[in-house]
This record gives structure tokens, sequence and C-alpha cells, in this order.
């Protein structure tokens, strides 16, 4: 069984700079999204994987049985691998709601929950040595006693009422970026509950609720509390 974090975080806080200090030579992303890294050197470090280059750990797919075959291809062919990111993780389902734009009816937001699902819960079936982030963006909405909610973006309400996402995962992080005395910014994760989203982590695992965004950090922590 891989361990497998969700992060869930505003566009522009810097979930996908995290990953800046993975290792790239036992590193993998799926992005979803096929757009650039933000963060400096990383066409060099991540190439893309396709039959003229076997030896990438760039992998460019958007659909679910592509990403969910992506992900079995790292665990049992790419076995230097030992963290996978799946970057954009919401533009999955996004991309499978536009394919799906002229369907009626709810099948098709059902079949949208199911790959969601089926992604989710493949790291049990992966090798032990793996760490796999979910990466994803974040919305608001409200609870059944109206209070303010920030949680995992989905497609939709049908999409919420066939799954609650964070729901399969033990780790979930929140991104946040809070400003410094100084005025500068700093960028991190939360680690529990404050009452407004939905992130949780093992009690003791991590020594702060405000951790830096270094998904290094987060592995070596996970690790260390194993």
């Amino acid at each position: 069984m891989a361990n497998s974090v969700l992060v869930i975080a505003e566009s522009g806080s810097g979930k996908s700079t995290a990953i800046r200090t993975l290792d790239p030579k036992e590193t993998a992303i799926i992005n979803i999204a096929n757009k650039p890294l933000p963060f400096r050197g990383w066409k060099s470090n991540y190439t893309v994987l396709d039959k003229s280059n076997p030896n990438g750990n760039l992998v460019n797919v958007s659909s679910g049985p592509g990403v969910y075959k992506a992900m079995q291809h790292v665990s049992e062919k790419m076995p230097h691998i030992k963290v996978l990111v799946v970057d954009d993780w919401q533009y999955m389902s996004s991309f499978e709601y536009f394919d799906k734009a002229n369907e009626k009816g709810y099948d098709k937001f059902t079949q949208i929950a199911a790959n969601l699902a089926q992604v989710a819960k493949l790291p049990k079936d992966l090798r032990e040595d793996l760490t796999i982030f979910f990466l994803t963006h974040a919305e608001e909405s409200t609870d059944v006693n109206g209070n303010r909610k920030v949680k995992a973006k989905t497609v939709g309400k049908m999409i919420d009422n066939a799954l609650t996402l964070e729901g399969l995962f033990s780790i979930v992080l929140f991104g946040k970026v809070s400003k410094e005395d100084d005025g500068t910014l700093s960028y991190g994760f939360e680690t529990q509950n404050n009452g407004e989203n939905t992130c949780k982590s093992p009690m003791g695992m991590f020594e702060d609720s405000f951790i830096p965004n270094d998904l290094a950090y987060v592995r070596d922590a996970i690790l260390a509390y194993e």
C-alpha cells in the first residue's frame, strides 16, 4: 500500500511550487493540465515519458483511465520512482465533464465520481515505498448549518452527493498564504482542521499545525512517523 496525501489549495497559493524540493531522480509527475511547472529548471529535470523517452518522469494525461494507467505504470515499471505527484487533479473531472457536456441525465456525474474514487483508492494497491501527492484546487461551500467551509473543488453538487473526496485520505493538507510582520508572504500547509477547512493528519505526524509548502518535508515526516 502506497502512502497518499491530498493537498488542497487555491490557485496561486504555492501547491505546485511545493514540488520544487523533491528529488527529480526519484519523482514522477502526472501533469493533468499539461502546463509549465512554476519553478526554475523544471524542463531539464522533468522530461516527458513516451516511447522515444522511456526514462522520462513527466506524464501529460488528463482522463480518469489515463491517470489510473499512468499510476500503475509508475508503480510496476519504474521502481526508482519513490514519489508520484498528480498535479491539478481537479481538471481530471473538469475535462471529463466538458467532454460529456452534451449528455443528458445524471449518469455522467456518476461516472465522473466513479473515476475520481477509482483513482483516489488506487494507492492501496500500489507498492509500499511510493508516496503519492494529489494536488487539487479549493472551493468555498457551506455546511448544513450555513457555516463557511473550504473543501476540495469538484464539478458540482451531484459529485459531492456521491463522493466525499477528503474521506478517501488519511492526510489532507490545506495550502495557506500568510503575511509576515515585515509584509513578506509565507507559503505553507495547514495540517489540522481549523473549523473552516477539511484538512487532517494523524496525531503527532507534524510538529506544527502550519508547515512549509515543501513536499519533501511532508514525505520525510510521513516516513519518520511510520
